[in-house]
């Protein structure tokens, strides 16, 4: 540790050290994987550079002056002021250096504003607390959640590599490709941000921001949601795996085959046991983090489902909270982010796990009427 701090401390010369050099420091950025990350970077050792010029300077100063003009050894101070020269000085050496400093500082921050030429576009929504991507060019849509187990959240199980980075369906793009990215907010403020490939952007409802990047190397990048959004603002990461064309291609196909084995799933009808199994599933990863797993919700904050009205009264009511939420509080609609067969599976869980017995269940075509406000009827007996 203390040779690091060393070799940090000679940063006088740090010009003579390779950039993955530095990058590889326990106390610096993470390594750029683009070259907007490594514009950042490179900004980012050359301001410290300066910053540590100026304090050598100016702090060297003023111990020379203390410890060779202190009283003990017989000198006196001098009296003078308005000097024009020394104001001239004070104010002309600060206003070249910030002018120095502006030049590359403005560099960096345009070329990161710079959206023009993408080659594909991916629109990306936050919500409490997950990611919606929207696949512009290739008409994909999916939401990324939290993976990390409950079990280690609560400090039941050991904390695994990834602690609170791991989500279940990372952003894939192709290597290589200039991906422009329009962000806002479903809810509340939440902000996007890769450190590695230098993208970083506010998400704010009823706007929409665009950033970029262009990944240079394959691998997996994480972030993190870098807005205070809530309670489980810290329960919201992004993971970026950055591939070859060939395995990009592949991945579309893949998810343009699970949208189609969705669709076949909204119109088949379930038996309880299938519902339950999903509907678990379903509720871990969207509805959990604000009724906890036991269903009890968190008092005074967020409603327990385990014995609630809601759960355990008509189920075309249930249907329809699940759906459009409830306006003015933190219950978010999942009309457009669970599929038909999803929503199913978990209000049948919820009717049936816990202290909830209701013997009932939804099927895919109820919640499809549903949506289209349809009067028919939400449930079927269990025995059906």
């Amino acid at each position: 540790m203390i040779g690091k701090w060393q070799r940090v401390g000679l940063m006088g010369t740090a010009l003579a050290f390779s950039q993955s050099t530095l990058a590889e420091y326990a106390y610096n950025l993470q390594t750029p994987a683009s070259q907007v990350a490594q514009n950042v970077f490179d900004l980012h050792n050359l301001i410290m550079l300066v910053c540590l010029g100026i304090f050598v300077v100016v702090f060297g100063a003023m111990f020379y002056s203390l410890l060779k003009h202190r009283k003990s050894a017989g000198h006196k101070a001098a009296h003078f002021h308005e000097n024009t020269t020394v104001e001239v000085i004070w104010t002309v050496i600060p206003f070249v250096i910030l002018m120095g400093m502006a030049y590359p500082a403005a560099k960096v921050v345009i070329d990161m504003k710079d959206t023009t030429n993408p080659d594909m576009t991916i629109k990306i929504t936050g919500y409490q607390w997950k990611w919606g991507y929207d696949y512009l060019n290739d008409d994909i849509s999916f939401y990324s959640n939290l993976a990390t187990p409950r079990e280690q959240i609560v400090g039941s199980a050991a904390k695994g590599e990834h602690y609170l980075l791991e989500v279940d369906e990372p952003m894939v793009v192709p290597v290589g490709k200039r991906v422009r990215l329009l962000i806002t907010a479903n809810d509340v403020l939440h902000a996007w941000w890769v450190p590695a490939l230098g993208a970083k952007q506010d998400a704010i409802p009823g706007f929409i921001r665009d950033s970029w990047f262009k990944a240079d190397k394959i691998g997996t990048y994480r972030g993190q949601c870098v807005e205070l959004c809530g309670k489980d603002h810290g329960f919201m990461p992004i993971v970026v795996e950055v591939v070859s064309e060939a395995d990009y291609a592949a991945w579309v196909a893949k998810k343009k085959g699970a949208a189609q084995t969705a669709a076949a799933d909204n119109a088949k009808s379930f038996e309880i046991a299938e519902l339950m199994g999903r509907g678990e599933k379903v509720y871990e990863a969207s509805c959990a983090a604000c009724h906890q797993a036991n269903g009890m919700g968190m008092p005074g904050v967020f409603p327990a489902i385990n014995g609630s009205r809601v759960a355990t009264g008509p189920i075309a009511d249930h249907v329809a909270v699940v759906l459009n939420g409830r306006p003015g509080t933190a219950m978010a609609a999942f009309a457009g982010q669970l599929s038909d067969a999803d929503i199913a599976a978990v209000v049948t869980y919820q009717r049936n796990a816990w202290d909830n017995k209701t013997g009932d269940l939804a099927q895919p075509a109820a919640i499809a009427a549903a949506r289209g406000g349809a009067a028919s009827e939400a449930a079927a007996p269990a025995a059906q």
